[in-house]
């Protein structure tokens, strides 16, 4: 085994947690940390499917609706780009002061998620984190909330809670859409409706990214795998970045199947980018 490449947020995490505990038994290149992985597979990818596979499964209008994005990632910033693209009223949840701020900065609200529970109508959690919706936010969810996952796996959700609180008032009501009747505090009964069973949404409810995104990040793992095999042994076994000079081929590259043309810095710009004698 020469080394190992890897595509998402939560797998990058787990193999630095690996690296960190000295268990990581050959170098890997975190590809998902290449800006030409996380600025358009992350965000244009996810945000497009995301509310592609919502749309199907419901055939709800989004223009007008609460739409509640917990996470505010790259693939958070897309689907509440896209959310808010298609006319809905965007909320963003956030444990990270600094994209919450950023989120607040890009336009949107940002509010706690017990705050947002009470207000929402769709729910998308994009965090790579577990229990982010959980029995007190249902409690609070209005009579016909939508919740969605867009972020990893099926834990988004604590499906265990809602299925509890739902005891058997559940029903399957369109393909992907199920629907648990809850009792709440004050003694309501209010229908929260599942998509895709709490997995990934924009996959199993639609059919993911489209290629002409995902080119990018295989691009990216392609090269990365042909400098694990031209360095085979030089490099440690820890968690790599995609080398900048392999990123900025690739946006090359990208740009040239796109038709598009960029400018080129003149020797004089070049020398004075590279030199301190300016002064300014």
């Amino acid at each position: 085994m020469i080394g190992g490449t890897e595509d998402t947020t939560t797998g990058v995490i787990r193999l630095r947690a690996m690296e960190a505990a000295g268990v990581l038994r050959y170098p890997i290149v975190a590809v998902n940390d290449a800006e030409t992985k996380r600025l358009f597979d992350n965000r244009y990818g996810t945000g497009q499917s995301t509310l592609d596979g919502i749309i199907r499964a419901t055939n709800i209008l989004v223009a007008g609706k609460r739409f509640v994005v917990a996470g505010y990632g790259s693939c958070g910033k897309g689907v509440a780009a896209r959310a808010r693209g298609m006319g809905a009223i965007v909320t963003v949840t956030e444990i990270d002061p600094l994209r919450a701020l950023e989120a607040v900065m890009d336009g949107f609200r940002v509010e706690p998620m017990a705050v947002a529970a009470r207000e929402g109508e769709v729910f998308v959690t994009v965090t790579g984190n577990t229990q982010v919706l959980r029995a007190e936010h249902f409690a609070e969810m209005r009579d016909g909330a939508i919740v969605a996952n867009a972020g990893h796996f099926d834990v988004e959700i604590d499906l265990v809670q809602l299925e509890a609180m739902a005891e058997d008032r559940r029903r399957t009501v369109r393909p992907m859409v199920e629907e648990f009747t809850v009792i709440s505090p004050d003694g309501a009964r209010r229908r929260i409706r599942l998509l895709a069973e709490g997995r990934l949404v924009n996959l199993s409810a639609a059919e993911g990214h489209p290629a002409a995104v995902m080119d990018l990040s295989f691009a990216n793992h392609a090269l990365a795998a042909e400098w694990l095999a031209r360095d085979r042994g030089k490099l440690s076994n820890r968690v790599h970045g995609v080398p900048a000079a392999v990123d900025g081929e690739i946006a090359k590259l990208k740009l040239e199947t796109m038709g598009t043309v960029i400018d080129e810095p003149t020797e004089s710009q070049r020398a004075y980018l590279a030199s301190w004698a300016p002064g300014t």
